[in-house]
C-alpha cells in the first residue's frame, strides 16, 4: 500500500480473517528450481541441493502479493534476500507509511506497532 490507510485496511483484514490484530503482511521465500548457469561454479547451488533463485514475496490477509523479488542466487538465505530488498530499504528507512501504533483489543491504552510476520528463516 502506498498510504497509511491502505497498510490499516490490510490490518483489518488480518484482523478479521485469521484473529491476529496489527498484522500487515507475512513474507517467506521460495527455491525456484534452474538450470546450472554456464560458469556459475555453486553460486546457485542451494542448502536443499539444487540449483535455484529465490522468489521472496508478502502477502496481504488474501494471499495477494504486495512485494515481490525475483531472481537472488539460492544459496542466499530468506533473511539475506529480504534485507537487499527495496522493500526492506524503505522499511529501514521509515518509507512505507506505515500506521502509527495502536491498541489491541483488549489492551485500549497500551499501544502496539503494526508487524510483518514470517518464518524463522526471515
Amino acid at each position: 500500500p502506498k498510504t497509511t490507510d491502505g497498510w490499516k485496511r490490510v490490518a483489518q483484514e488480518f484482523e478479521e480473517q485469521w484473529n491476529f490484530p496489527n498484522c500487515v503482511g507475512s513474507t517467506d521465500g521460495k527455491h525456484v528450481s534452474i538450470q546450472k548457469p554456464p560458469h556459475s561454479g555453486s553460486y546457485y547451488f542451494n542448502y536443499k541441493g539444487f540449483f535455484s533463485i529465490v522468489l521472496m514475496a508478502i502477502v496481504d490477509a488474501n494471499y495477494k502479493f504486495l512485494m515481490v523479488d525475483v531472481g537472488a542466487n539460492g544459496r542466499v538465505s530468506d533473511g539475506g534476500v529480504l534485507k537487499h530488498t527495496l522493500f526492506w530499504r524503505k522499511l529501514s528507512e521509515n518509507q512505507l507509511t506505515m500506521p502509527d501504533p495502536r491498541g489491541l483489543p483488549g489492551t485500549p491504552n497500551k499501544r502496539f506497532p503494526y508487524v510483518f510476520v514470517g518464518g524463522e528463516a526471515c
